[in-house]
């Protein structure tokens, strides 16, 4: 009897410990994790009993504030035109958070520890604590105009489409819109039923508003991707310019395989005969498959991977806070046959609308492409700077040389009568001059539109470049119907003109 009670107060003893440690451990260790925690109603409370900081735009726009609450909580959280920039802002509920209100939540609050000291001199002074104020990259104008691009071409259809802008010279994200869209405010509600409701409602609609197709959804690059292409073979040879000749058949047979590689309307590349041969900036900007298929099985999967990577293609590491980042890929193709697929961008290519930004920001930049980021600074209530942006290097793309043979080749594209964008030289009485390239991808995967994708990817100004762009608009059609209006829309709005 008295061993059985023994084991007993000894089993007890351990459990009790074991509860003593664990009590210890969480209020030592665990402490930021449990109040941080989805659903922790303390937490959403206290975050909820001061004045959550503004985001703004680059340009001063009031995107996401507060307004007094008569609740449980004192204050709500209000987004102005919130679809247009729901991508960016992403949601405050009382139960999660998303986009920019996560990632800079803990300041936004007024509760970061880089807040600390403003916060006693407040509560020594009888001040109300208020969140810092956070600055977004983003212009406003730009965003608009490329929202409204998007919602006019894809508004009462199922397909989804996305735009990035980037200052080339710094990576700093000038637009970032997403189609469909979603407002924030059904979701800022504090009555939990009716963030529930709207929340079910969201995630039924297919396709879904809530995920952002400017860097999560990944489409094929269609003939955009031929600046990667173009890249490497100009970076293979540095004698290589671009009034090099370069072999454009009207058919391409491609080997061990039944399957030809045409252009469009069958059509012949830059003057050349049915076997001649063409400039590789005529062949560019008339934008010739045969020409680029054969380009392709020249170089090798290496080599246009090799290229790819440097552009920021296959790198899961590219992260931005307050984005989800979806990597573009370029992945060894098995056969020659379809390397040349792969070289004018179908095959397995997939990219972003980051990333078709990205490729044109590199070029702009001289051959370096900069990190992009969305969070410009955050300020504290006193105006003190609590954080700042630093601009960064990703990779050098391409040299300088190769960079400038690659921007006349984008001019021409848009600047020359036989350049699939030509249309867009409308510019030129403003002084305006933009550098492009025009996609038109076939995306059958998934059930996808049989109407193919539309892919737009831009600089402007082509001699001082001050913003890159890239535009996908899912089963749009021919990129320079589609997508390229958009762009063109997006650079004036952001460079003023009319």
């Amino acid at each position: 009897m008295n061993r059985a009670l023994k084991r007993i107060s000894v089993a007890v003893l351990a459990m009790f410990l074991l509860l003593l440690v664990n009590v210890n451990y969480l209020q030592g260790f665990e402490t930021s994790s449990l109040s941080t925690r989805p659903g922790n109603i303390r937490a959403v409370s206290e975050a909820n009993q001061h004045q959550r900081g503004d985001i703004v735009t680059a340009d001063g726009v009031k995107i996401a504030t507060t307004k007094p609450s008569n609740d449980l909580y004192k204050f709500l959280r209000v987004y102005s035109s919130g679809a247009v920039y729901a991508p960016v802002t992403g949601y405050d509920t009382i139960y999660s958070t998303s986009g920019v209100e996560h990632a800079e939540g803990a300041l936004l609050s007024g509760n970061g520890p880089q807040l600390a000291f403003r916060n006693f001199i407040d509560m020594l002074t009888n001040k109300p604590q208020k969140g810092a104020t956070v600055q977004l990259t983003i212009n406003s104008k730009a965003q608009l105009a490329a929202y409204q691009g998007l919602e006019n071409i894809l508004k009462g259809t199922h397909h989804v489409g996305g735009v990035v802008a980037i200052n080339p010279a710094t990576g700093a994200i000038l637009a970032m819109a997403s189609y469909p869209s979603y407002d924030p405010n059904v979701l800022a509600s504090h009555d939990g039923t009716k963030v529930n409701t709207a929340d079910e409602a969201l995630l039924k609609q297919s396709p879904s508003p809530l995920l952002n197709n400017a860097t999560q959804t990944t489409l094929p690059p269609g003939s955009t991707f031929k600046i990667v292409t173009s890249s490497a073979w100009l970076t293979q040879d540095s004698t290589r310019t671009t009034n090099s000749m370069v072999y454009s058949p009207q058919v391409l047979t491609l080997p061990q395989t039944v399957n030809k590689l045409h252009n469009d309307n069958n059509e012949f590349c830059g003057g050349a005969g049915a076997n001649g041969q063409t400039t590789i900036i005529q062949a560019f900007s008339q934008s010739c498959d045969t020409t680029f298929g054969r380009l392709g099985m020249d170089l090798g999967g290496g080599a246009l991977k090799r290229t790819a990577d440097l552009f920021g293609m296959n790198d899961p590491t590219l992260q931005i806070p307050g984005v989800t980042v979806a990597p573009s890929q370029y992945l060894l193709p098995p056969s020659l046959a379809t390397t040349a697929f792969s070289a004018i961008g179908q095959f397995s290519d997939t990219v972003t609308p980051l990333q078709e930004a990205m490729f044109s920001a590199a070029i702009a930049n001289n051959g370096t492409l900069m990190k992009p980021y969305l969070i410009q600074q955050v300020t504290a209530s006193d105006l003190a700077t609590v954080q700042q942006a630093q601009p960064s290097v990703l990779n050098h793309s391409v040299s300088p040389a190769v960079a400038n043979d690659m921007k006349q080749m984008m001019i021409a594209v848009v600047q020359q009568p036989q350049g699939t964008a030509f249309q867009f030289n409308s510019g030129n009485e403003n002084g305006l001059v933009i550098a492009g390239k025009t996609g038109t991808a076939q995306n059958l995967l998934n059930g996808a539109s049989p109407n193919p994708d539309a892919v737009f990817t831009a600089f402007a100004p082509a001699v001082n470049p001050r913003i890159a762009v890239g535009v996908i608009v899912q089963g749009g059609g021919y990129g320079a119907a589609a997508a390229a209006p958009i762009a063109v829309a997006v650079i004036k709005a952001y460079l003023g003109i009319p």
